[in-house]
């Protein structure tokens, strides 16, 4: 006999996950969908928890399914979750912390190495049929400093990374503890003035939406990199372009975006300096197996603990 249903709103979720859910009743709500399709879907089936992969989960969502006790993340940001309606409903709401971590960290590397050495561009000349070694010159990263904004699971491991190839690692995050010696906190003004690039970890919450700006970008140095795999409202889009195209900053290596998908055509498009990837820091087949064990894992903890309260 069924536990009850769980709605994963996303077209599918790993088979070892799938595992660990085989009392309940799973159904999936497709690649893309819509607040309606979502309600439409929860009142059909009244689910007990949902996984979260694409798509908000805001009030509606969770009045269409009286049955809610817990919205799992499918990785580790919560931001398209309503967690002010969900705890007025009692609505537990778990991520799955850590379980994209190096997924995500080596892709911010990956964006940081490709902006200092000019990967792209250099590849597209390539093709075209030229040689630009002898008026080229890359950024050396040994000895720079690397700014990090948020400092948990994701951006720790970054940080070792970049402390390996011999940079400087500075970080901001009020709530980080026990941080390693190789990383010296400081204050967001620090990340801004000591910085050669910038890589953002951190949750999109109210207080730092459009946090890169106009002023802050104004307050770097000129030249800094800036890498964002976090989320894409971090960062004022239209002052982020003038920047780049004024030279304040060399490059942007971006895999989140205010809207996503991203529209096209968009203001970033053609740009050579902005390096674009399609929010798939996480999207790894390793990483897509552990988001989903821990997304799981959190729906069957929240549900025990409930029946064990009763």
């Amino acid at each position: 006999m069924s536990k009850g249903a769980i709605v994963v709103t996303g077209a599918d979720l790993a088979q070892q996950a799938l595992d660990l859910l085989a009392d309940f009743e799973v159904f999936y709500a497709g690649k893309a969908p819509t607040e309606a399709d979502l309600v439409a879907l929860c009142k059909r089936v009244d689910p007990v928890g949902i996984i979260v992969r694409y798509g908000r989960v805001d009030a509606p969502v969770m009045d269409a399914a009286p049955s809610l006790r817990v919205i799992s993340k499918h990785g580790s940001g919560t931001d398209t979750i309503d967690k002010e309606a969900a705890k007025a409903r009692g609505i537990e709401v778990r991520a799955a912390v850590g379980a994209n971590a190096a997924a995500v960290a080596e892709q911010a590397l990956a964006l940081l190495l490709a902006c200092a050495k000019s990967v792209v561009q250099l590849n597209t000349r390539m093709h075209a049929g030229h040689w630009d070694k002898p008026t080229h010159k890359s950024v050396e990263l040994h000895g720079r400093t690397i700014g990090l904004v948020g400092l948990g699971a994701i951006g720790q491991r970054f940080a070792r990374m970049c402390d390996a190839m011999g940079m400087k690692v500075i970080g901001f995050d009020p709530f980080a503890q026990s941080l390693p010696d190789f990383i010296r906190p400081v204050d967001l003004a620090t990340i801004w003035r000591e910085s050669d690039a910038i890589s953002l970890h951190c949750p999109l919450v109210a207080e730092n939406r459009n946090m890169v700006n106009a002023q802050t970008l104004a307050a770097c140095k000129r030249g800094v990199m800036l890498v964002n795999t976090a989320r894409g409202g971090l960062i004022d889009e239209a002052a982020l372009l003038q920047a780049v195209r004024s030279g304040q900053v060399a490059a942007a290596g971006l895999d989140s975006f205010v809207v996503e998908p991203m529209t096209a055509p968009h203001a970033f498009h053609g740009e050579p300096d902005i390096i674009l990837s399609p929010h798939i820091g996480g999207v790894t087949g390793d990483a897509y197996i552990n988001m989903g064990l821990g997304a799981a894992q959190n729906i069957l903890a929240v549900l025990e603990a409930a029946k064990a309260a009763v």
